[in-house]
């Protein structure tokens, strides 16, 4: 049970930094959009997580009596609950000829920070690399496991 526990970890770990990744895209190249169907300039988005409690796999915490989960509860990998608009301004520009631009003359541009979106994204790639790394050493030690089985 262990083995398939750590996979399910690992595999929903692989899969948070796969939308990561997939959101980090979407924003670099959406920084220069400054019409959305919506209206206005491209919202910079977020994922927001929350850790898979194991005892949501195994049973129920108030059948228990303890309504708060506690940090032994959390190991069943993560899973993302929401994808999130950042609210704050983008940079307004004054270019009164743009299609975009307001009565004052300026355009507002994207909250989309393209250096700290190509950080975010160094650190998307290193964490999907590091659960590809957890993965290949669990069936490391499951064939080992199945060798010792055999001799």
């Amino acid at each position: 049970m262990a083995l398939t526990s750590a996979l399910r970890t690992t595999a929903s770990g692989l899969t948070a930094q796969r939308l990561r990744m997939d959101i980090i895209s979407n924003n670099l190249a959406n920084a220069n959009t400054t019409r959305t169907a919506q209206g206005g300039a491209y919202k910079r988005q977020t994922p927001v997580f929350e850790p898979i409690l194991r005892s949501q796999t195994l049973f129920s915490l108030a059948g228990f009596g303890r309504a708060q989960p506690t940090e032994a509860d959390a190991s069943g990998g993560v899973r993302a609950t929401a994808v999130t608009d950042d609210q704050r301004q983008g940079k307004m520009s004054y270019e009164p000829g743009h299609p975009d631009a307001n009565a004052a003359g300026y355009v507002e541009y994207p909250n989309v920070n393209v250096v700290s979106e190509m950080a975010d994204m160094i650190s998307a790639t290193r964490g999907y690399e590091a659960n590809v790394t957890a993965m290949q050493a669990l069936k490391s030690m499951a064939l080992k496991a199945l060798e010792l089985g055999r001799a």
